[in-house]
């Protein structure tokens, strides 16, 4: 199964190349994909025929008990087949559906079968939280290939509607997964599915969010606008996502969640009402629609309300009943679509008021649409026959459900007659549609599907003996399946249904008037047009609100809720420790009272510089307390931390005013006050009370045996770093990234990774070319310069540069490691921007920023990806022996590669920042003309 997930990301990864290549023919050999999954399928029907299940499973995240857990039973192979083989017909079916060089086609082909993998991982899925990760993957693809046709808006809107609801209904249905999982002990569905479950209000609610994010994928009521409005999409996305994959996906999740939760209180009421809801009210807006694919896609809206009562039913007969109409409606929907297809591009529309006669000039594609209509509306011989009256008897005990089922079957066999009328029928008034030939690849998928719906039909018997053990979850094996059962009340209600749907189409004109004015006060696109604008007026308004532009403001709100919410609820708890050692040793007293005097003047000074001085002194004076508690590690980067701040600030401080604005009012200063002063306190308590909670030994205090045993290293910090908490680290870098990305961005729009600016050189005129200190330092004008500090920049540039790598190899075994020798690297260059300039900058790093923070990030990263290959595991720390010339027998750990990536990613963003800050500010104050003047500059091949 793995092999099959692996596959299918490796097809979507080299559709787009080929593609490009070949055309649209190379959806040809990416149709092979989804055959294989068919195929396979196919192969494992022994290993459930008698209820058994194929199992694999693979470690992926320890720490969250989440393993790659794939499970094949009856439901998730009925699934897979549709996937695999539905998938595989439509993108035969595109090859000659798009036509050479179409806009957009490469993408289309990499997501469509990213899609179908993204369903096969999704019907897989054994972990409950496996399964949500490819839930949403499957929202994700769906979102871009609604969304194909980018240059319409139609199709934006529609991919951002669907994306809107389905993503909110996915993030209820993770909040009832983790309640759920939290309930039962775990997230494994098996084993949840094989314990009885304690029921009450806990386990209610977890069903309600559950049933919430399965109702929206599924197009239910009240979630039901997006699907027809998603109709803008290309017809073999609304064959596959609409018809057989993405919206059975709901359908879906009820199925494998209701041997398990069909008893729990809320489950049957809602499944049912919204279902039968849904089934009526699709029907009767299909009887209005003149689109085809619009009037599929409400039939398929109602079809998936008929599916969400059967299936969640919770009965053997209703089970077996429900996956048979699930495969029915696989195949003749997807067939039906595919068939618009054909008609919008053999006729130039699919408007059933303008086509005609499309019959007579197309038999083949009429008779093709012919089964597959019969089949959605339940004649016999057909798949769909035999569905709708397992459907019938499942329900003969409940007798309002069953007059709603016939009478959404009659609405069924209205529109499925009213589809093969207005797109096949010759009616006078009309002229006949001419239809261009039709390929010979655009025909034979639809016709395959509707020849299975044929034959199907009779095997329904040896099908039903297939589907049986879904069934029999449920309780006793049903009655088995038949084409014919004889005279029964089921027969009877299905001629009822049928004449029925004959009727409601024999009296459309009369019926029209009717058909106009009984429909919703406000329809369901309409309403989700009037609930997202209330939602951004309200954004809008809050917004107004509070975001004033007061960074003051912010903060005091900020600091405020920290205390007036976890201040509370410390005060309610009284965590007290009974006792508190104020210091160790005088030291440390003397300390402390320096970072509050250093505090108090801070909030006292009127002059930026001082003020960023001595909170300067704050940082310094935590890294000595660092010191004097015997954490080197953390006070050497607390240092290095401390100073490159200052750094910073200096460079944002050239371009504000000397000293502050205007001191607030002498009330406002107060209330300031007290919010500081209240803040400190709380997170001075919360500290103490923190240090005092743990009930149960720290996991740290195996840190030192395991920082020799596994990580090979004697420093704990660095060794804890880089491999015992390496997930952490990499998030951190990750965090990184985004952040110098962020300055870069927000600063100046200008590219990280092209052509650093041109060295130019001072010249006096009259004279040649001298050598100067720094190449760089002709840019600055004479007043700005300061040739001791030029000296002693060109001096220790190196050596300091040299003892980077000294900290970044020796963290191992000694106080450093990536991160510090990444910092003092970075203090290197901003000597050397201090003392040249930007074009100093330049001289001093030839490359750009982001080449730099992508290299460190790929190294670390692949460093995880290599310890996988070569371990199993990510980010396992390897030890390597070496022998080396002239030194002997050493050896290196693998972890140092992550390291580096670190090393290299903080020098980036030093690097990032100093170009954003520093050299792109001084490019715009020359650019202004703000510099000062009188220096002669000669720039590379110029002459004076």
């Amino acid at each position: 199964m793995l092999v099959l997930l692996i596959l299918h990301l490796v097809a979507a990864l080299l559709a787009p190349l080929l593609v490009r290549w070949w055309g649209p023919r190379a959806l040809y050999p990416l149709a092979l994909v989804p055959a294989a999954a068919f195929g396979w399928a196919v192969a494992r029907t022994g290993a459930v025929r008698d209820g058994g299940a194929v199992v694999e499973t693979y470690p992926w995240i320890g720490q969250l008990k989440l393993d790659l857990a794939l499970r094949l039973t009856t439901l998730s192979w009925l699934m897979v087949l549709l996937i695999g083989g539905v998938g595989a017909l439509v993108l035969v079916y595109s090859a000659r559906y798009f036509p050479a060089g179409s806009v957009g086609l490469a993408r289309f082909a990499g997501v469509l079968v990213a899609f179908a993998g993204a369903m096969l991982g999704l019907v897989l899925a054994d972990d409950l939280l496996l399964l949500y990760v490819f839930w949403e993957l499957t929202t994700i693809f769906s979102y871009l290939l609604i969304g194909h046709s980018t240059e319409r808006r139609s199709s934006r809107w529609a991919a951002a509607q669907a994306l809107t609801v389905t993503t909110l209904g996915g993030l209820a249905m993770l909040v009832g997964l983790l309640l759920l999982g939290r309930h039962a002990g775990g997230y494994r569905w098996s084993a949840i599915a094989a314990a009885p479950l304690p029921g009450g209000r806990y386990l209610a609610v977890a069903v309600l969010l559950i049933l919430a994010g399965a109702l929206a994928k599924s197009a239910v009521l009240p979630f039901s606008s997006w699907l027809p409005v998603a109709m803008a999409a290309p017809t073999p996305v609304s064959a596959y996502l609409h018809a057989a994959a993405m919206v059975k996906a709901g359908v879906y999740l009820v199925g494998l969640l209701a041997p398990a939760l069909a008893v729990a209180g809320p489950w049957r009421p809602v499944t049912v009402v919204a279902g039968l809801a849904t089934l009526v009210a699709g029907g009767w807006a299909a009887l209005r629609q003149t689109d085809l694919k619009l009037l599929l896609a409400y039939g398929t809206v109602s079809q998936l309300g008929l599916l969400t009562v059967v299936i969640g039913a919770g009965t053997p007969k209703a089970a077996l009943a429900g996956t048979v109409m699930l495969l029915a409606h696989a195949l003749f929907k997807a067939a039906l679509f595919l068939v618009v297809g054909i008609i919008d591009h053999t006729a130039g529309g699919r408007d059933l008021r303008e086509l005609s006669g499309i019959g007579r000039t197309a038999p083949v594609l009429a008779g093709v649409a012919t089964l597959a209509a019969a089949s959605m509306a339940g004649l016999p011989p057909l798949i769909g026959f035999v569905a709708k009256e397992a459907v019938f008897t499942a329900f003969t005990d409940r007798p309002l459900v069953l007059a709603v089922l016939v009478g959404g079957t009659a609405l069924t066999v209205a529109y499925s007659i009213r589809f093969l009328w207005g797109a096949f029928a010759r009616r006078p008034g009309v002229p006949d549609t001419e239809a261009h030939p039709i390929a010979a690849a655009m025909l034979v998928p639809p016709a395959l599907l509707a020849l299975a719906g044929l034959a199907t039909g009779p095997a329904a018997g040896a099908l039903g003996g297939l589907l049986r053990p879904y069934a029999e979850l449920f309780g006793p094996a049903p009655e088995p399946l038949a084409l014919w059962h004889g005279p029964n009340l089921a027969l009877g209600l299905s001629a009822v249904a049928i004449a029925g749907g004959v009727a409601l189409h024999l009296v459309r004109g009369p019926l029209a008037p009717a058909l106009a004015r009984l429909r919703f006060p406000v329809g369901g696109n309409q309403g989700y047009e009037w609930v997202t604008h209330r939602f951004d007026r309200v954004a809008i308004e809050v917004t107004s609100v509070t975001q004033r532009g007061s960074l003051p403001q912010y903060l005091g709100a900020i600091l405020l809720t920290l205390v007036l919410v976890p201040g509370t609820a410390m005060l309610a708890a009284r965590p007290w420790r009974t006792r508190v050692a104020l210091w160790d040793n005088p030291a440390q007293l003397v300390v402390c009272v320096v970072i509050a005097v250093a505090a108090v003047l801070a909030v006292r000074a009127r002059r930026r510089l001082t003020a960023m001085l001595l909170v300067g002194v704050t940082g310094y004076g935590t890294a000595m307390m660092f010191v004097l508690y015997g954490a080197p590690d953390l006070a050497l980067t607390q240092f290095l931390v401390e100073t490159a701040t200052i750094v910073l600030f200096v460079l944002v401080l050239r371009r504000l005013p000397e000293r502050f604005s205007a001191r607030p009012l002498r009330r406002s200063r107060w209330v300031r006050r007290g919010i500081g002063v209240a803040a400190g306190l709380v997170l001075a308590g919360l500290a103490l009370d923190a240090a005092g909670a743990r009930r149960v030994p720290s996991i740290s205090r195996d840190f030192p045996a395991l920082a020799v045993a596994q990580g090979y290293g004697r420093n704990v910090v660095n060794v804890t770093l880089v491999d015992i908490r390496a997930w952490d680290t990499m998030g951190e870098i990750a965090v990184l990234v985004v952040a110098a990305t962020g300055v870069a961005s927000l600063i100046f729009e200008r590219s990280r990774t092209g052509p650093r600016p041109r060295r130019p050189r001072a010249v006096t005129p009259g004279a040649d070319r001298r050598t100067v200190w720094l190449r760089g330092g002709a840019t600055l004008h004479e007043r700005r310069r300061s040739i001791v500090f030029e000296v002693v920049t060109r001096l220790i540039f190196h050596t300091v540069l040299l003892f980077s790598i000294f900290l970044l190899f020796s963290g191992h075994n000694a106080p450093g490691g990536g991160f510090s020798g990444g910092l003092v690297a970075g203090l290197a260059l901003a000597v050397r921007y201090l003392a040249g300039g930007r074009y100093e900058l330049a001289e001093a790093a030839p490359v750009g920023a982001g080449t730099v923070l992508g290299t460190g990030l790929a190294v670390s990263v692949g460093t995880g990806v290599a310890g996988l290959l070569l371990t199993g595991s990510v980010l396992q720390s390897v030890k390597v022996n070496l022998w080396l010339p002239l030194v002997g027998h050493c050896y290196v750990v693998t972890s140092l590669f992550f390291d580096i990536g670190v090393y290299l990613i903080v020098v980036g963003l030093v690097l990032d920042i100093l170009r954003s800050l520093g050299a792109e500010v001084d490019r715009h104050i020359e650019a202004t003309g703000e510099s000062e003047r009188g220096l002669v500059v000669e720039r590379e091949g110029d002459r004076t």
